[in-house]
């Protein structure tokens, strides 16, 4: 197959052509030609559109699908339909599901169902069996059948000598674990921020300290063990310091931040909407800036849209009752690019490709084409009808966004939107 980009603006600061408009040639799945104009012929599907940017394709280390076993959420299928359209060519997929993945039999299952689509899955294990954080799982196993990470998504690890065993038996086969900031202990049963807004509209809160006491805990083991770590979806401020001076002292820690926790916080809770119920909690405006500044600082390693469909079940329901989560693939890039800017914000959805081990080529002549296409400049509102995945649970709904994504071109596939 050959496709021909017309005047794509590359946003690519480790290539010759960032920031400069060029026509890209690719045939068979490389990257053949790129030049200022390339005549087009009967034999090229020609792509044209309008301030079409290209970048590396966009990477997300946190998604949920729902398959195996909440198919009513979201199938595999439509999640990387979704994520492809939102500008993504890599996903991880947590173990979110039933059974969870926990066994090497579970990651082939993942991988096979995602053979021949233009989106790389790769498969997050689970750390423990079931998730239960009893023992750990077949950790060497999966890895060995493509599991990228380990991670009982949003479950915390609340043995400190199961983290301490898991950091020390992945170094012999450099495995990366993760551990979700989360004393369930402070927490209790909190649903939002503790703060003032929590304690005028009556719902029990979950203290910045159950996040920070975690991170203290892990860096320190960390330290001890020595070891891969990462550290999803952090959303305080002092959780930023506290990994900026564990990456000065050394350690190999990496962390994200979810979409939602740079852009809103818990004055949108006003109304009781089901949708602002996520964890981590929207913190506060100082938290908010703290984030921001530390990805620009990178800090932060990168973005994730923590992408968690829940069905209408267990989201439209009382706030007490209702689960936490939110899709957020969609307007991933619209808010980052409206906080951030473009170049910045294709380094925080490409920051944590190293961490994972997923494969990254510049955009030149000879490389694989795995290429994000994207208008940066487009203003539009986060709406119902741009929502792609099956469940609606959007936070982002009625967010002001700027920047929108055509698909991507990766595994010598394209997808774009109508």
């Amino acid at each position: 197959m050959k496709i021909l980009l017309k005047s794509a603006t590359i946003v690519d600061a480790t290539s010759k052509h960032h920031l400069k408009k060029r026509d890209v040639l690719i045939e068979n799945g490389k990257i053949s030609k790129i030049a200022v104009t390339i005549p087009s012929s009967e034999k090229v599907k020609e792509i044209s559109l309008k301030n079409l940017h290209i970048s590396q394709g966009w990477f997300d280390s946190s998604v949920s699908f729902g398959e195996p076993g909440f198919e009513e959420r979201e199938t595999i299928e439509n999640g990387l339909k979704t994520a492809a359209l939102s500008g993504f060519t890599s996903v991880a997929v947590n173990a979110n599901s039933f059974p969870v993945t926990d066994s090497k039999g579970h990651i082939k299952f993942l991988k096979s169902k995602a053979e021949g689509n233009a989106v790389n899955l790769y498969p997050i294990g689970a750390l423990t069996m079931g998730s239960k954080g009893i023992d750990l799982a077949e950790l060497y196993d999966m890895q060995n059948e493509g599991a990228v990470s380990f991670y009982d998504y949003k479950n915390p690890i609340a043995n400190v000598n199961l983290l301490k065993i898991a950091l020390q038996y992945t170094q012999n086969f450099e495995g990366l674990v993760q551990s979700f900031p989360f004393e369930k202990s402070i927490a209790r049963n909190g649903m939002v921020n503790e703060e003032v807004n929590s304690t005028r509209l009556g719902l029990k809160g979950i203290p910045a300290l159950s996040e920070e006491l975690q991170i203290i805990r892990d860096l320190y083991i960390l330290e001890y063990t020595g070891g891969k770590l990462h550290i999803p979806t952090i959303s305080t401020k002092k959780s930023v310091a506290l990994i900026k001076e564990a990456k000065k002292k050394g350690l190999n820690v990496t962390c994200s931040v979810a979409i939602f926790n740079l852009v809103l916080t818990d004055d949108v809770l006003e109304g009781f909407d089901t949708n602002y119920k996520l964890l981590p909690p929207l913190r506060t405006t100082d938290d908010n800036k703290a984030l921001l500044k530390g990805l620009k600082e990178g800090i932060i390693d990168g973005v994730t849209s923590d992408h968690n469909p829940i069905d209408v079940e267990h989201k439209k329901t009382e706030f007490d009752h209702a689960y936490f989560g939110s899709i957020g693939l969609e307007g991933c890039f619209g808010v980052l690019n409206m906080l951030l800017g473009v170049e910045h914000s294709v380094t925080a959805l490409t920051g944590l490709k190293e961490a994972f081990k997923i494969a990254s080529e510049k955009i030149e002549e000879g490389n694989s084409a795995e290429l994000t296409l994207f208008n940066p400049d487009e203003n539009w509102e986060y709406s119902e009808k741009n929502i792609i995945s099956t469940s609606k649970n959007a936070a982002l709904l009625g967010t002001k966004l700027k920047g929108k994504t055509y698909g991507i071109l990766a595994n010598n596939k394209i997808v774009l939107k109508n």
